[in-house]
C-alpha cells in the first residue's frame, strides 16, 4: 500500500441505490487501515430519482474532500448512464467498476431527452479498464435486490488494497445486525464477479 499517495474514488448512480452506505463502508475500510479519509456526498435531488455522487479519498493525510476532475482513481457507478456522465473524472489509468443496470433519469423519464442506450461501449473508448458487474442477478442471488450496491463494494474490493476482513469489519460496521449475513454473501458474490472478469 502506498501510503504516500491519495487514492480516490467516486461512487454514483441514481438516489435509493445505496450510494452513501457504499462511500461509508469505503470511507470506514480506510480508517481501519490507519488511513487519513476525507468523504463528499451531493445528494440534492435524490428523492425525485435525482443523481447522487460521493467522493472518498485516502491516504497519510489527505486535503481536501472534492477529487479534481481527471484523477478518480476508481470510479463505481450504479447505474451505467451515471458511469457515461462521470467518465470525465477518471485519471488516465483509472478503472470504472460499472452495474449494468438501466434505471432512467427523470430527464429519460420525462421524455426530455433519449437515453444512451450504448453507455458500456463508450465506456470502454480509450481504452479505459472497465469492469461490469449484473448487480441485479448477484444482488438477487444474494438475497435481496437492494443490496445491489454491496455487489459492487465486492467488485470494488478488487482493485483497492484493503484484505478482505478489513472489508467485512468495515461493512459489519455500517449495517444493521440482522442484514450482516445477506451483505456478507453480496460483497463475497460481487468479489466473485469481479474475479470471473479478469
Amino acid at each position: 500500500m502506498n501510503r504516500n499517495k491519495t487514492t480516490n474514488v467516486l461512487i454514483v448512480g441514481v438516489g435509493g441505490q445505496g450510494i452513501l452506505l457504499a462511500s461509508e463502508v469505503v470511507s470506514q475500510a480506510a480508517l481501519l487501515a490507519g488511513l487519513d479519509v476525507k468523504k463528499s456526498e451531493i445528494h440534492g435531488m435524490s428523492q425525485r430519482g435525482g443523481t447522487v455522487n460521493s467522493h472518498v479519498r485516502y491516504g497519510e493525510k489527505v486535503l481536501s474532500p472534492i477529487i479534481p476532475q481527471g484523477q478518480v482513481d476508481v470510479l463505481v457507478a450504479l447505474e451505467k448512464l451515471e458511469a457515461l456522465r462521470w467518465s470525465g473524472y477518471l485519471a488516465p489509468d483509472g478503472a470504472i467498476v460499472v452495474n449494468d443496470f438501466r434505471l432512467d433519469p427523470v430527464s429519460v423519464a420525462t421524455g426530455k431527452i433519449p437515453y444512451t442506450e450504448n453507455a458500456i461501449d463508450l465506456l470502454y473508448s480509450n481504452g479505459r479498464r472497465v469492469l461490469v458487474v449484473d448487480g441485479v442477478a448477484r444482488a438477487l442471488q444474494a438475497g435481496d435486490l437492494r443490496s445491489m450496491n454491496v455487489v459492487l463494494l465486492g467488485a470494488l474490493s478488487r482493485l483497492l488494497e484493503f484484505p478482505a476482513e478489513l472489508w467485512e469489519k468495515a461493512l459489519e460496521a455500517q449495517v444493521k445486525e440482522k442484514f450482516i449475513e445477506l451483505n456478507r454473501r453480496a460483497f463475497a458474490l460481487g468479489r466473485d464477479a469481479a474475479d470471473s472478469l479478469r
